[in-house]
């Protein structure tokens, strides 16, 4: 596909002369792998470099540097250009070198001169990465980076510059004397575009001779001073000058204040921050009409409103005539109270339109943002505190979420010690931003933000905190995320909060699915999914989805899983963020490991792991690195497997103790296990300890198959206890693709045992079952026919489940003795002796209260003993 042009500005207007110099450059870009454009404000470099790049072929970022008042923001602005999700505060350079390293590409950074420095370190270091990438650049002064061809922009040839006046003039000149005037003014205006541009913007209301002649009043130092690049800088200077003498006070005083805004506004805005007692809305609004005719204003008319703007060498002009009025402080304020105001008026779509709020916030971050420091920098700061309390969900569900929690954290310092609403709120922001963004820097910001939202009636907020709490939990204490989400949907249905509803549901359906009780998963994350999606709730709603792939995926529906983790992505693809995006891609990862279609995995994690490997601090996207490991577990390439497991357990967006962590402590077993390292046990028992802990039956499950592959070569009769352990929960949980991986492994235990005809009935029906769940045959060679295979292929998977239980009873246990317990009454009396109570056993085991007085009853009998005292004193080790 040709991507020439993608991501260019759109040319508004038509572009006229400059073939040799587009000649010249491509010249110069054919030759170099950094070209910049230097010259004065207004001489055309951004045209110019717009139309080279559009002729340039293959593909083209565009990287629009004006709005970076921060040289920090360089590098999240070239990101953005070129489709890296980019993590404030870690190696975003890094991240950014990954995306354009990838074939040749030309990269051009335009208006880099107000963080030049900035620019060179970022093109510096992309040209060192990336051997394929040329950048082209704009500027008042070159980078001075090794390398670099400086090509200085001319002034247009006169038949170019009265070809451009006649283009952009409101009244082209109608007679020979008329373009005579023309053509005098152009050369001494030497040909620069802005000038000319701003000159034509009169044509309407003055004649050419009139237009001559202002520039002869105003341009005596350009007509007659020495030519060269100083003369040319004085030429703009002159040309702005002469413009805005030409303003009357009413627009000179508009002019001066929009120098304020960032990233364009709208004409609502600049009314709102413009107008006062000597100047009402609709003059302002003829200000604009004014201020765009003189080309003092650019004016987008192609969407719902129209979108104005300066260029920003005319921006930084009115910049300085507002800081000589002595207003400066006052506007800033007023554009702060602008800022502030619309942030409110959008609130109300956070419940009813994500969408649209999403879309309101990212048109107006860079003025919202440009407010928000100046408001949390004042003497009183309490405006830029209610600013910064309006903002969290867009830092929740976009890539500025460490930039997000830095200014909420600024904004708490500044109300330290208060116990007050605002507070609250922004504390329940800061909890919020950092659920998607560090969970770990965030952890116990949401007990804390419930605690003093409570504190304070603040009751959206304690709703919002509670839920993020049970999102704490949901790390180390199932339960205790199922109780708060539940609580949480209670105190959102008395409050009518629809969004905290929904994702209650999502949460304990997260719950249920970690449970394996995957029926009743379903259920809540489809009642959750439905609200969130009506809504715009994209972010939960895509989670929502993701999960839901996986537990039908358990469940054997293969094709309807892979439905739901595409439409995962769907939802998650406008975010453009690390964590839900990164999230649905890790969900179709393992729908297609669930079911065997390796390469399709492959595909998934690929654009993940490239965008954030580089990233330092690594964004947070939970299971990635273990879904990379189990691809390179699947590849035979165990010691890469290993790397990316232990990858996860030191860095998987929480402590190693958390929940995210007993999957990959397993997969470092199976790694461990298959490069025969003998710590492959200690790592599969400390995972079926959290599996027990927390109440995770399928991961028990993964955990008695990967202790019975450690055992199968010492003691063949426990690793067949552990292999029916682990079918025992598979099939009592629906976990059905697990119970053919069980099945198949009990074949190979009777195989190994002489019992042939037992172990070909459960391939056959193993056959069965993986073609009806579609998953690829075990990679063993052509199954020898036989009557017991064919047998086994009659069998439906829950026929064959019993049949291996059944076949199991001539292996008996010893009636007494530690030998004599089972998995299960072991698990069980490990709890016992430390001491939890039998709800507490039956919640971590996921089985009833009675369950767990059973089995301590056949424990007791077996043992000898009488009570948990005594067995506590028996029990080996």
């Amino acid at each position: 596909m040709d991507t020439s042009g993608i991501g260019l500005p759109v040319e508004l207007t038509g572009f006229v002369g400059r073939g040799d110099e587009l000649r010249s450059v491509a010249a110069a870009l054919a030759s170099a792998r950094l070209v910049t454009l230097v010259g004065p404000g207004g001489c055309g470099k951004t045209r110019l470099a717009v139309r080279a790049a559009r002729s340039a072929g293959g593909p083209v970022h565009w990287a629009d540097l004006s709005a970076a008042d921060d040289p920090d923001a360089v590098v999240a602005l070239v990101a953005a250009a070129a489709g890296a999700w980019h993590a404030s505060g870690g190696d975003a350079l890094g991240v950014l070198a990954e995306r354009l390293r990838v074939g040749p590409a030309l990269l051009c950074l335009d208006n880099c001169e107000h963080v030049l420095a900035a620019a060179a370190d970022v093109a510096g270091e992309l040209l060192r990465r990336c051997p394929e990438l040329t950048i082209l650049c704009t500027g008042r002064e070159p980078l001075r980076v090794p390398g670099e061809t400086v090509w200085r922009v001319p002034p247009m040839r006169l038949e170019d510059a009265v070809a451009l006046f006649r283009a952009r003039a409101a009244r082209p000149p109608e007679s020979e004397e008329a373009e005579r005037h023309v053509a005098a003014a152009c050369a001494r205006m030497e040909g620069v575009p802005l000038a000319v541009e701003l000159a034509a913007a009169w044509s309407g209301t003055l004649a050419p001779k009139e237009i001559l002649d202002g520039l002869d009043d105003r341009f005596r130092l350009l007509v007659r001073g020495p030519h060269g690049t100083a003369a040319r800088h004085r030429s703009l200077a002159a040309s702005m000058a002469w413009s805005h003498d030409l303003l009357d006070a009413s627009d000179r005083a508009v002019f001066a204040r929009l120098s304020v805004f960032r990233g364009g506004f709208t004409a609502a805005a600049a009314a709102a921050l413009c107008a006062d007692g000597a100047l009402d809305r609709a003059a302002v609004r003829e200000s604009l009409r004014r201020l765009v005719e003189k080309s003092l204003l650019t004016a987008d008319t192609g969407g719902e409103a129209a979108r104005f703007g300066m260029l920003e060498t005319v921006r930084e002009y009115a910049e300085r005539k507002l800081a000589d009025s002595g207003a400066a402080a006052a506007v800033r304020t007023r554009h702060l109270e602008v800022a502030l105001a619309l942030a409110e008026s959008l609130r109300p779509l956070i419940d009813t339109d994500k969408d649209a709020w999403r879309a309101g916030v990212a048109a107006e971050y860079e003025n919202l943002r440009a407010a928000l420091d100046w408001g949390l920098a004042r003497d009183d700061p309490e405006r830029g505190r209610r600013l910064a309390a309006e903002l969290p969900w867009f830092w929740h569900s976009s890539r500025r979420g460490r930039e997000g929690m830095a200014l909420l954290r600024t904004a708490l310092a500044r109300g330290e010690g208060e116990r007050t609403p605002l507070q609250a709120r922004l504390l329940t922001g800061l909890a919020l931003v950092a659920d998607t963004a560090a969970p770990v820097e965030g952890h116990g910001l949401a007990a804390r933000a419930f605690a003093l939202s409570e504190a304070v009636g603040e009751e959206r907020s304690a709703c919002l905190a509670l839920s993020l709490r049970a999102i704490d939990s949901l790390y180390d204490d199932l339960q205790a995320a199922w109780e708060a989400a539940a609580e949480a949907r209670e105190r959102a249905g008395r409050i009518g909060d629809a969004f905290v509803y929904d994702s209650a549901n999502v949460l304990m359906g997260i719950v249920r699915h970690l449970r394996d009780d995957h029926r009743g998963a379903a259920a809540l994350l489809e009642e959750g999914r439905r609200g969130l999606v009506s809504r715009g709730d994209r972010e939960v709603a895509s989670t929502a989805c993701g999960f839901l792939a996986v537990s039908v995926a358990h469940g054997g529906e293969s094709d309807r899983a892979g439905d739901l983790a595409r439409e995962a992505l769907r939802l998650a693809a406008p975010l453009g963020d690390y964590h839900r995006v990164g999230s649905a891609h890790v969900a179709a990862a393992r729908v297609a490991l669930a079911t065997g279609r390796r390469e399709e995995a492959r595909a998934a994690l690929a654009p993940v792991v490239r965008l954030v490997e580089g990233a330092d601090p690594p964004p947070f996207v939970p299971g990635l690195w273990a879904c990379v490991g189990e691809l390179h577990l699947g590849d035979g390439d165990a010691e890469g497997a290993r790397r990316w497991f232990e990858r996860d357990l030191a860095d998987p967006g929480g402590l190693a103790e958390h929940l995210l962590s007993p999957p990959s402590r397993l997969g470092l077993a199976r790694a461990l296990l298959a490069s025969g390292s003998p710590s492959a046990a200690e790592h599969a028992a400390l995972a079926a300890r959290a599996a027990r802990e927390l109440g995770m039956p399928g991961l028990r499950a993964d955990a008695a198959e990967v202790a019975a592959l450690l055992a199968a070569a010492t003691d063949p009769r426990r690793a067949e206890d552990l292999h029916h352990e682990a079918l025992a929960l598979r099939s009592e949980h629906g976990l059905l693709l697990g119970c053919v991986r069980s099945l198949e492994h009990l074949a190979a235990l009777a195989d190994r045992a002489g019992s042939g005809v037992e172990a070909d009935r459960l391939r056959g029906a193993c056959d069965r079952a993986r073609e009806a769940f579609g998953l690829p045959r075990p990679d063993t060679g052509r199954p020898a026919p036989s009557e017991a295979r064919e047998a086994g292929r009659r069998m439906a998977l829950d026929e064959a489940v019993a049949y291996a239980r059944r076949a199991r009873g001539g292996r008996s246990r010893p009636a007494s003795g530690w030998a004599s317990l089972t998995p299960t009454e072991l698990a069980v009396v490990e709890l016992a002796v430390t001491g939890l109570t039998n709800p507490e056993i039956a919640r971590r085991l996921f089985m009833s209260r009675a369950t767990v007085k059973t089995h301590l009853s056949h424990v007791y009998a077996k043992l000898g003993v009488a009570n948990r005292t005594q067995l506590a004193s028996v029990r080996p080790g």
